[in-house]
């Protein structure tokens, strides 16, 4: 009797070990300590959670695992917002599977999601219904500037895949446009756990929208003198928008040309904004230590609006670098029909814009009123309905109309594509921009002309916040709706004289997105 009472007394003890152990295991699953190392414990958020088997290679299909409501996927530029980038990884990698948070400069996107969607065929394919359900509902967050979301969007977009996932973006940077366009503000939302979680949670209930994607295609014959190869961002040939040199065997390469090409989702800008903003990230390429935050990089991008001699065009800059004297500009509306688009001799500054935030959240476009719409032949500006807008500025003075309730740029024109005509003429060079990111664009020495040619391509989704300022032609819910009479502000905006002309071939498919291996992201806006 004594022996089965203690056999008895220790299989009970046994039991509740294994009980105490498999209740600590399933604990641990869901909390790890703080990120400050304390010893306080941070839930898991498992709505968002991927787990392990899915994320790494060769790992074996798994059971047990509760469906996510949102599985995400994170991609931080930890060089992004000074010290914010690195905090925001930390939080991340606390609150989530930490294998399904990278941080940009350790691992490029394109090797990421190629990865993990290989891995999700495969686990789908041994019956894996977990898989199947994070495939369905994957989202992805990018936190950086718009050259880092830019950069994702692009990497997402060269994938094809059958059920792209859309995209949230956390603003990191300076301009911040492509998040503020979506509704996710211009400012980081904040590091700590409880900023991150409803930041989330935002992310869990956004709506799906399009957004059409620009592809660029720069062509001009081998000059007799001089170079006219575009000088990258940043003097850096593989940066994120920089023009490509296609390969011979490309379609779009012409014998005795040659030919770049890139993209871009938010802009395209040339002229004095361009100068501008290449001397801001000239400068802060050359003193990195100060650009720390947010706050002082835009206080030190309005200093350089002054020096650069923005407010003061008029004296200081050159008639002959003035849009109308670089180049000839072409619009196409509809198939085949290229128009003559009629640039006034003072501006300066022409931007093709798809999304209504340009220089941290102005809209050069503005609202036209619905009698403006009929009387100039315009539509309303969706990001989704294949035109971009065509603005044009004639300095920094101008540009501060922007800041008035009805205050708009010179309305040039929507087109589905536009080109620009660059022959010898009084400047030797330009500046352009895409998404932020500026390069110092030579211009012909003998009579050979420039081409550069602007093409809409296709779509890619993103996610919209409650306060998006994008309008969607198929989303009756996004904001922005009411049409502003803005009649006080209209700028010499000039009719179009048409010319006829033959279509040209289509852009193909740009790899303009993958960066090299030991490129810095730090470059990265």
């Amino acid at each position: 009797m004594g022996f089965s009472v203690s056999r008895l007394m220790v299989g009970s003890q046994m039991m509740a070990r294994e009980m105490k152990q498999s209740i600590h295991n399933l604990f641990s699953r869901d909390q790890v300590p703080a990120a400050d190392g304390n010893s306080e414990t941070v839930q898991i958020l498992k709505d968002y959670y991927i787990p392990d088997y899915v994320l790494l290679p060769e790992s074996e299909t798994e059971q047990g695992f509760s469906v996510p409501e949102c599985p995400v996927i994170v991609f931080i530029n930890s060089k992004s917002g000074g010290q914010l980038g690195g905090e925001l990884l930390v939080t991340c990698r606390s609150l989530l599977n930490r294998n399904q948070v990278f941080d940009l400069g350790e691992k490029t996107p394109d090797k990421v999601l190629h990865q993990l969607y290989f891995n999700l065929e495969k686990h789908k394919k041994n019956g894996d219904n977990l898989s199947a359900e994070i495939q369905r509902k994957l989202r992805i967050v990018v936190a950086g500037g718009d050259g880092t979301a830019g950069w994702l969007l692009g990497v997402v977009s060269d994938l094809k895949l059958a059920q792209p996932p859309p995209i949230a973006t956390m603003p990191l940077g300076t301009g911040n446009n492509l998040p503020f366009s979506f509704g996710w503000g211009k400012k980081n939302p904040g590091t700590n756990h409880q900023s991150v979680k409803a930041f989330l949670d935002q992310v869990k209930d956004a709506k799906e929208m399009k957004i059409d994607s620009w592809h660029i295609l720069m062509r001009m014959r081998a000059p007799k003198e001089g170079a006219c190869d575009p000088i990258a961002p940043l003097d850096l040939p593989h940066s994120l928008h920089a023009f490509h040199r296609v390969s011979p065997s490309d379609e779009m390469n012409e014998e005795g040309y040659h030919t770049f090409r890139g993209g871009f989702w938010n802009y395209f800008s040339m002229g004095m904004d361009a100068q501008v903003s290449y001397a801001f990230h000239s400068e802060r390429k050359l003193h990195p230590e100060k650009f720390k935050n947010q706050l002082v990089n835009q206080t030190t991008y309005a200093k350089l609006s002054c020096t650069q001699g923005w407010f003061c065009a008029s004296l200081m800059h050159p008639s002959s670098r003035n849009i109308a004297q670089l180049a000839k500009v072409k619009i196409m509306k509809k198939p085949g029909e290229w128009i003559d688009l009629h640039i006034p001799r003072s501006i300066r500054s022409i931007v093709c814009l798809n999304l209504p935030s340009f220089s941290g959240g102005l809209n050069p476009w503005g609202k036209p009123s619905k009698q403006k719409l009929h009387s100039r032949d315009l539509t309303p500006p969706y990001v989704d309905d294949g035109f971009i807008e065509v603005v044009g500025f004639r300095d920094a003075w101008h540009g501060l109309i922007l800041f008035a309730p009805k205050g708009h740029g010179t309305r040039l024109a929507q087109a589905n594509r536009i080109r620009f005509e660059f022959n010898k003429g009084g400047a030797d060079h330009t500046f352009m921009r895409i998404d932020g990111e500026p390069w110092k664009q030579p211009l012909p020495m003998d009579d050979e002309t420039v081409v550069v040619e602007i093409s809409h391509f296709g779509q890619v989704s993103m996610l919209a916040n409650t306060h998006c300022q994008s309008r969607s032609i198929n989303a009756p819910y996004s904001p922005s709706s009411a049409e502003d009479d803005d009649d006080g502000y209209n700028s010499n905006e000039d009719a179009l004289e048409e010319e006829g002309f033959e279509e040209r071939k289509k852009l193909g498919a740009a790899d303009t997105f993958r960066l090299p291996e030991d490129f810095d992201v730090a470059h990265l806006s």
